[in-house]
């Protein structure tokens, strides 16, 4: 099967609750209007960002349906599905093939941790076959399951075992632009590689054409990172240059505030879109630390190039 590759960038959005912790669908509707006003393409929701393995599968499916309720015409919605229960992983997939969502993606499971790529080539073949006519992604973040695995050597077995039809690509969330350089490339581009770090868009345009990603601090500075892409198209590199480092400005902000899922959710906040607090086990920032954070982005200047 052969998709459309993802141009520009989609947002990891973070999953709203209300003070007594319960999801806060209603915000859904107004939070959408502003990722589309600010210049992203989509959404990938109940990832990392979204606190997803904290969800019941019943507020996953929920969330999922709010979206793509919510969004405008041409926005996509892609439903992270993955789960320690492949069971259920495939629960979700289904889910969201039938209320019409984009595309699908799962992340290694976090427990027990997967040691090679033919075990992840399964893994992710029985959840992809739940949904066959959505594309399926594979979200490669070993930071948070330690499937520290050959992405190279991932996609060379799935190529050539041709055993995920509906195989799409990768969501690639680690440090190695290499690793990522020698995927893009793999068969002349034969997969969608969607870059997954914010801090280093700008290096992985130029090692050669990356056409999408998926980020999370885009929820607030997505102008920044919008800007990254289309100066980089109006061939001004100092422009995207600048960009791009202020764009790690803010990163450098964040993780002294316990990184995007915590600090950057509180950010939202400060923006005018209250998402409420995280969940256990995540250590919610407190007031003193709000003021911190607040101090620390006026100090960059923050509120005037945030999304509005």
């Amino acid at each position: 099967m052969q998709f459309k590759k993802i141009q520009g960038l989609i947002d990891a959005p973070f999953t709203p609750f209300s003070p007594d912790g319960e999801v806060n669908y209603d915000i859904i509707p107004q939070y959408a209007a502003m990722l589309a006003r600010n210049g992203l393409k989509g959404v990938f929701i109940n990832g990392s960002s979204g606190e997803g393995y904290m969800l019941t599968e019943e507020e996953r499916m929920r969330l999922a349906e709010a979206w793509i309720a919510a969004v405008p015409a041409g926005f996509k919605v892609i439903v992270h599905v993955g789960s320690c229960c492949v069971k259920s992983s495939r629960q979700l997939a289904a889910h969201a093939q039938q209320i019409g969502a984009w595309g699908i993606g799962a992340m290694a499971s976090p427990f027990p941790k997967i040691g090679n790529v033919q075990v992840l080539l399964e893994y992710c073949e029985q959840i992809a076959s739940a949904a066959p006519q959505l594309p399926f992604y594979f979200y490669h973040i070993p930071a948070f399951n330690g499937a520290y695995l050959s992405m190279y050597d991932f996609l060379s077995l799935i190529d050539a075992s041709g055993r995920i039809p509906n195989f799409a690509g990768i969501k690639y969330t680690f440090e190695s632009l290499y690793e990522y350089n020698r995927c893009r490339r793999f068969k002349d581009g034969r997969y969608d590689m969607l870059h997954g770090q914010d801090e280093t868009i700008l290096p992985s345009l130029a090692m050669g054409g990356a056409q999408g990603g998926i980020g999370g601090t885009t929820n607030y500075n997505g102008r920044c990172l919008v800007g990254i892409l289309d100066a980089w198209r109006a061939g001004d590199l100092d422009k995207a240059r600048a960009l791009q480092n202020y764009a790690q400005d803010v990163i450098d902000v964040i993780c002294h505030f316990r990184g995007n899922i915590v600090g950057g959710k509180r950010i939202m906040k400060l923006i005018g879109l209250d998402l409420g607090p995280n969940r256990t086990p995540f250590q919610n920032m407190t007031d003193e630390e709000e003021r911190q954070l607040k101090r620390e982005l006026e100090a960059i200047d923050f509120f005037n190039h945030c999304n509005q």
